[in-house]
């Protein structure tokens, strides 16, 4: 439907040390991706980096899924732990107050002390269940956040869900029956909520009403922009300050810029593996687009031709 649109390449930024990659402890999350593996090819899962974010004084964040570890990346590209812990950490976002919310895929939203390590559960269940498995998460201008309940959900099992966590406390169910929600994001002026559905390989557009929520009649939910290959799908999502969407394509080693009006604009190619997870705009004038390759452990980076649209944390 469209021409090929113009490369933007990448480079690595830093790279998880040797001191730190994991190969003698056992994890349920690696042992669940093992299954199926040929006998003659074991996977060696040494780290699984996503859900990258920036503070004020410029360090980067990110998760390591598999071993529950939270990394600080100083802005020369060095690797400090500030925290370990039982669980399953997926992402990462950082409040205006300097709070950082953890999307625990095994325990709920979480809250991180980066000076003490210490993680303690927030939200941990919905309508008095437990959450599928949180995965990504987004803050509106308010305060309010809007996370995705992804689990195994998939085109067979399409019981996904969105929600919506108010600054003062209340959970709200958004969206329901969805095969896969993944990376979320929200337009400048905060009128759109995109989610990155992995299983569908394609991303849905949300309009919102002006206090942040879905019209339960007539909201007009669609498909976006539909993906083609890869071997998972669409996975981090982020917004410039454009409007236009840089999505992640897990398992094709890309990074897709698309317009506002959903023409492709750029691809941003991995340097390294395919598994481009997650990504976060940060640098000078957050000119720089930051992409986890989670199989490399690195963090590669690209120069954008649009700023990226200041998250909650920034303001």
């Amino acid at each position: 439907m469209f021409a090929a649109p113009p490369l933007i390449e990448t480079e690595v930024f830093a790279e998880l040390p040797p001191s730190l990659r994991v190969s003698d402890r056992k994890s349920k999350w690696v042992e669940f991706r093992k299954k199926g593996q040929p006998v003659d090819k074991p996977e060696t899962i040494h780290s699984y980096l996503e859900g990258p974010a920036f503070d004020r004084a410029g360090n980067l964040y990110c998760v390591d899924i598999p071993y529950a570890r939270i990394f600080r990346i100083a802005p020369q590209g060095m690797f400090s732990v500030i925290a370990e812990y039982e669980g399953e950490p997926n992402s990462l976002k950082i409040h205006k107050d300097g709070r950082m919310f953890v999307a625990d895929r095994m325990h709920g939203i979480m809250l991180l002390d980066p000076d003490s390590g210490k993680v303690t559960p927030l939200v941990e269940e919905a309508a008095g269940e437990r959450f599928k498995g949180i995965n990504d998460f987004v803050f509106g201008k308010n305060g309010d956040l809007y996370f995705t309940d992804q689990g195994n959900s998939s085109m067979n099992d399409p019981s996904g869900r969105v929600f919506r966590l108010r600054a003062d406390g209340e959970l709200e169910l958004i969206l329901d029956k969805v095969p896969g929600p993944n990376g979320i994001a929200l337009n400048p002026a905060e009128t759109l909520l995109y989610v990155n559905v992995t299983r569908m390989n394609n991303v849905w557009r949300i309009p919102l009403l002006p206090e942040g929520g879905i019209m339960q009649l007539g909201a007009k939910i669609g498909v976006f922009i539909q993906l083609s290959g890869s071997l998972s799908g669409p996975d981090g999502l982020a917004v410039d300050a454009e409007g236009n969407l840089a999505i992640c394509h897990s398992g094709l080693g890309t990074v897709w810029l698309f317009s506002k009006l959903g023409e492709p604009l750029h691809r941003i190619k991995s340097c390294r593996g395919i598994r481009t997870t997650n990504l976060a705009y940060g640098g000078p004038g957050f000119n720089t687009l930051y992409i986890t390759e989670s199989e490399s452990g690195t963090i590669l980076k690209a120069a954008m031709p649009f700023p990226g649209h200041l998250l909650y944390s920034h303001r």
